[in-house]
């Protein structure tokens, strides 16, 4: 048995799988993001460590006490600050956090140049520079930055260790080499010894320690290095080779692509990351509001769940031309935009737009958004698996294959795709075993072929945003 626990946004997922890769349990704790001002976004870890704690005791003792390994997933970006007690200092500023935009401005060149990447606010070092600005007692006192997967590591094993996939998302990693940068590190106020140790996702990074497990109910296993969300969620889907890529639809919105080597490109917006297994890179481009508009939809139209908000789009009446664009933006923008002031917006409303309309006008705008970062990508995929747990709906199933103009294959257990993907980097940490023969595609579920699609209301969606901006400044 093997157990993979990912820190999302929204909730900490659990699952158990067996060598075969059957989900045998899962489980989810929710979480709530806290915003105090505009454009800020955060959580407190303490809440992560109690939703894990009740992930892991909700999953059956029977399994849990045949478990042989941990590996753990999680949000990327966000920064724990403990001090020298290893006392958290502050609520984590998470990966959708918008304050440090003036900062990026400093950091950008230097970014580029050592990181491959564009600095953006969601981006770790960004955060650390603003709270040097603005909160400058918290700053001196910081004797640790960690990630949040690798918070939960800490409390699980003792250990402060971070792996190549997630550390590349902080801007502090020289992710063409794998090792920390001094010049990144440097231009925050910061050293190595601020940085956790940096391992392969298949690696060992300590083990759960006894007081822990007798708490959990688990024995005193190894826990691998793991991965962030989308590296452990391509893990989880089999997207281990050059050519392979996935859509995910969480949260956030991410197109991932595979690489056998380093591909920076940042001028085009793409992050260029380490995958979570060795000698693997990969392109990935990041919507900030995906599955998150959905829900928010929901709840502003006032239907009882999204499900019944997906099947009232799916029965309205009302012709495509005529339903309001939706720019979706409710917390930014990364690709192509990189735009933390970006917000979401409505238009060409009429008497005819009720609340079903609305909600396809957020799947349609969602899509669009996804396009414009397939756009991005050097050499788009000729297919994509789709995982995430916006992926539940045929009806955005087709509508996204026709406006990205790509196949869809949707695979069984694809809502669980980053936490089986830590559980399946804890069995290659633990047996050695080939990343061919674990890292396998999950069985299809569903295929979807793209339909001819009229490309007009996506070329007045792509001149929206800069119409906007050009005659506001922001919007």
């Amino acid at each position: 048995m093997w157990l993979g626990i990912d820190l999302g946004t929204s909730g900490v997922k659990t699952v158990i799988v067996d060598d075969s890769g059957s989900v045998l349990a899962q489980d989810t704790a929710p979480l709530k993001v806290q915003r105090p001002q505009a454009l800020w976004s955060e959580q407190n870890p303490s809440d992560w460590w109690e939703a894990s704690k009740a992930a892991i005791g909700n999953l059956p003792g029977a399994l849990r006490s045949q478990v042989r390994g941990i590996g753990l997933s999680g949000q990327m970006h966000g920064a724990v600050l403990l001090d020298k007690y290893d006392q958290v200092l502050r609520p984590a500023i998470l990966w959708n956090d918008g304050r440090s935009a003036a900062q990026c401005c400093d950091l950008d060149a230097l970014a580029q140049k050592h990181t491959g990447n564009l600095a953006m606010p969601g981006f770790t070092a960004p955060k650390l520079a603003w709270l040097r600005t603005n909160e400058p007692v918290v700053f001196k006192q910081t004797a640790t930055v960690l990630l949040p997967k690798d918070y939960l590591r800490l409390l699980l094993t003792g250990a402060k260790v971070t792996e190549m996939s997630d550390a590349s998302g902080t801007l502090w990693l020289d992710v063409g080499s794998r090792c920390w940068s001094p010049a990144m590190l440097d231009a925050t106020g910061l050293s190595e010894g601020h940085m956790p140790a940096l391992i392969e996702g298949d690696a060992i990074s300590g083990t759960l320690s006894q007081e822990v497990a007798d708490e959990l109910g688990l024995p005193c296993v190894p826990v691998a290095g793991g991965g962030g969300d989308q590296a452990a969620g391509a893990v989880g889907a089999g997207v281990t080779e050059p050519g392979d890529a996935f859509l995910s639809l969480g949260t956030s919105g991410v197109i991932f692509a595979a690489s056998a080597k380093f591909e920076p490109n940042p001028a085009s917006g793409l992050h260029a990351f380490c995958h979570a297994l060795p000698d693997r890179w990969h392109t990935m481009t990041v919507m900030l509001s995906a599955a998150a508009c959905l829900d928010w939809a929901a709840q502003l139209t006032q239907f009882p769940d999204v499900e019944s908000a997906l099947k009232a789009a799916e029965a309205s009446k009302v012709r495509q031309d005529q339903l309001p664009l939706f720019l979706p933006y409710l917390s930014g923008e990364r690709t192509p935009h990189n735009d933390p002031a970006a917000k979401g917006v409505f238009f060409n409303l009429t008497h005819e737009t009720g609340p079903a309309e609305l909600i396809r006008s957020v799947l349609e705008g969602v899509a669009f958004g996804l396009s414009d970062g397939l756009q991005a990508m050097p050499s788009p995929p000729a297919e994509m698996s789709v995982i995430g747990g916006g992926a539940r709906s045929s009806f955005w199933a087709q509508l996204l294959a026709d406006i990205l103009k790509t196949p869809l294959t949707y695979r069984d257990g694809s809502s669980v795709g980053p936490a089986n993907g830590a559980a399946r980097l804890a069995r290659l940490a633990i047996t050695g075993e080939a990343v061919a023969d674990v890292c396998t595609k999950p069985a299809v579920h569903a295929q979807y072929s793209p339909q001819p699609h009229s490309g007009e209301r996506q070329r007045l969606f792509r001149s929206l945003y800069p119409t906007l901006k050009s005659s506001f400044g922001e919007i």
